[in-house]
């Protein structure tokens, strides 16, 4: 079977994984389902606006804002569809109502701490669009997130990061 993108073969406009299931929290969803708001009601508004301003200053060849005010419009629709296809796939996980009897799961809240120099972290499993680490707010395809599920309270994690390899201890588990 051709490759897909080769001459007679189907294309594909989204990679197989846009249509997996997302895990997202309820905090996650309703961030996306905001900025969805936001981008719908005032952005694309906007930039519906500055194309027609654009328009009314001649030929649109050499029209650096027309351009411009097109590129916004495109790219703003282009996250629209994003969000909206995520929103459709996600599955939405409230951790307050996870019952993983101790165990490291998306969702939960991890308290950390290094064995080398004592540091203790804390962190929430979150999805890819979810996380911020100035948050304590991790991917759940993040290598610390990867070696953290599964483990209980007491256990020890290796994670290899761009440093080297860290070893923390599992302290506490918790769904909030």
């Amino acid at each position: 079977m051709p490759q897909p993108g080769a001459l007679g073969a189907p294309r594909r406009l989204f990679l197989d994984t846009a249509m997996s299931t997302i895990p997202l929290t309820t905090t996650g969803a309703e961030l996306l389902r905001r900025e969805l708001h936001r981008l719908k009601t005032v952005e694309r508004p906007n930039a519906i606006t500055a194309i027609a301003e654009a328009r009314t200053h001649g030929d649109l060849s050499e029209n650096a804002e027309y351009d411009a005010a097109k590129e916004r419009q495109s790219f703003i629709e282009g996250r629209i569809k994003e969000i909206e296809t995520k929103l459709a796939n996600a599955q939405i996980i409230d951790p307050k109502v996870v019952d993983a009897e101790g165990r490291c799961v998306f969702g939960a809240t991890v308290d950390l701490e290094e064995m080398k120099g004592g540091e203790s972290v804390t962190y929430q499993i979150v999805g890819d669009d979810e996380a911020d680490i100035k948050k304590g707010k991790v991917s759940i395809s993040s290598p610390i997130a990867r070696a953290l599920i599964g483990k209980y309270a007491g256990d020890q994690v290796e994670v290899q990061t761009p440093g080297g390899v860290r070893k923390y201890e599992v302290l506490e588990v918790r769904y909030e």
